[in-house]
């Protein structure tokens, strides 16, 4: 498509934008369909590949920045029902041809490794841009995926019975006033994946949901890899070799987990009660004590928590330049709450911190001797559960982090963290890592 077609076509109605956006979108399917399979192109039949989405994705973008708006009414019935991701993207696809792969388009992609695929998942990132970027349609999205999931509620009577669940990669107990969520991924050090980002955010629903509960802490299990067998660790981050086969999700993974349980471990969970005139979420506090280290993703975690406990023998770090991703929203939060420099020297060289390093204190609140760990955690959870917290923690995050400034962060992080998913520095980092 010609660089002035496309905004021509957007400028159009919606009908005849789609039309125009559809054949568009056809046109690069057929030079896509004419070519070797991804891995199998040589150089200049990459190129070719490259050059038609390129054309694809500019039509795409030019209709989104006129019709999101129009578009995501339709899809959520003018803002009456509450769409998760995956829901939202199956009705944008039936509805609007040639603005999202479909079904069988991911299902190909999705059999490959990483660096076979042919990158369908940008186009997924494009839209959520454009849906986070609206006034209208972000505040709604962020809404709907603050609302508990259907497998939280189906669980619910169960927890609320017994006090114990085992999701599979994560326990969740309930003792007294606590809930313990402990990962449990004892062979990859409690590396995340897809599977364990829905468990995480069950187990966080759960815990909101359950009036027994007042205060949650996150810890990690016992490992039985071998280099810390019977040792305690927090978390590795993303699973890069599960990355490196294929396996993470840009929508399951990686946007699930900054807009699904990270966001309710800061802002609450999104319930129809009695109260909502007046506090329209359930919040509760949380506390992280950490083991042996907090990588990557583990460390992100302790970004949003209300205090973070951490052994003396124990380090964090957020490898995003080793890695080539973005790590998460940690560019959005690590600059207040450690310093812009100490920021740059953790995301941009890869230093790694001590507990024990001054430079911690901004992330941790309280070094203890590991084997104080359980009577540090115990002192903070019920020093915690305070209704006076619950109501402060709440304005120092709208002091700290209102929500159109997540809104706007996420919204260019949808597209870029797809983009940085198929780019040629991450497929050969976690290739090497893999090997």
């Amino acid at each position: 498509m010609s660089s002035t077609a496309a905004p021509a076509a957007a400028d159009a109605d919606p009908a005849t934008a789609g039309r125009a956006l559809a054949a568009a979108a056809d046109r690069a399917e057929s030079v896509l369909a004419a070519l070797p399979a991804p891995a199998e192109r040589t150089p200049e039949q990459r190129q070719r590949a490259t050059d038609a989405k390129n054309a694809a994705r500019t039509a795409r973008d030019a209709y989104l920045r006129r019709h999101v708006d129009t578009l995501y009414r339709q899809l959520t019935e003018d803002r009456t029902r509450h769409l998760r991701l995956p829901e939202l993207l199956a009705r944008a696809t039936a509805d609007r041809p040639g603005l999202l792969p479909t079904a069988e388009q991911l299902a190909a992609d999705q059999g490959r490794p990483q660096s076979a695929k042919e990158g369908r998942e940008i186009d997924q990132g494009l839209f959520l841009r454009a849906v986070l970027r609206s006034p209208t349609a972000g505040p709604h999205l962020l809404e709907s995926m603050a609302r508990p999931t259907d497998r939280a509620l189906a669980l619910l009577p169960e927890f609320r019975r017994t006090g114990r669940l085992d999701l599979g990669s994560v326990l969740l107990v309930r003792d007294g006033r606590a809930a313990e969520l402990t990962m449990t991924r004892p062979d990859c050090l409690n590396a995340e994946d897809n599977r364990q980002v829905e468990d995480m955010e069950t187990a966080v629903d759960l815990a909101l949901l359950d009036p027994a509960v007042g205060v949650g802490l996150l810890r990690g299990g016992e490992m039985t890899h071998p280099r810390y067998r019977g040792r305690r660790v927090f978390s590795a981050g993303i699973n890069l070799k599960a990355l490196h086969r294929g396996e993470i999700s840009l929508v399951d993974f990686l946007l699930r987990r900054e807009l699904g349980y990270l966001n309710k471990l800061v802002r609450g969970l999104r319930v129809d009660h009695d109260g909502a005139w007046h506090t329209p979420v359930i919040e509760k506090p949380w506390v992280g004590a950490v083991d042996t280290f907090a990588i990557g993703g583990g460390a992100q975690l302790l970004l949003v928590l209300d205090r973070v406990l951490a052994a003396a023998d124990s380090h964090l770090s957020l490898p995003a330049a080793q890695e080539g991703i973005v790590p998460g929203a940690a560019n959005l939060r690590l600059g207040r709450l450690a310093g812009g420099r100490t920021a740059r020297q953790l995301l941009l060289w890869g230093r790694r911190l001590q507990a024990t390093d001054p430079d911690a204190r901004g992330l941790i609140d309280e070094v203890v001797e590991p084997e104080r760990m359980d009577r540090a955690a115990a002192e903070a959870l019920e020093r915690l559960d305070s209704p006076a917290v619950v109501t402060n923690r709440r304005m120092l995050h709208l002091a700290e982090e209102p929500p159109d400034h997540f809104r706007a962060y996420m919204a260019e992080f949808a597209l870029q963290q797809a983009l940085r998913l198929y780019s040629a520095d991450v497929i050969g980092k976690v290739g090497r890592f893999a090997a």
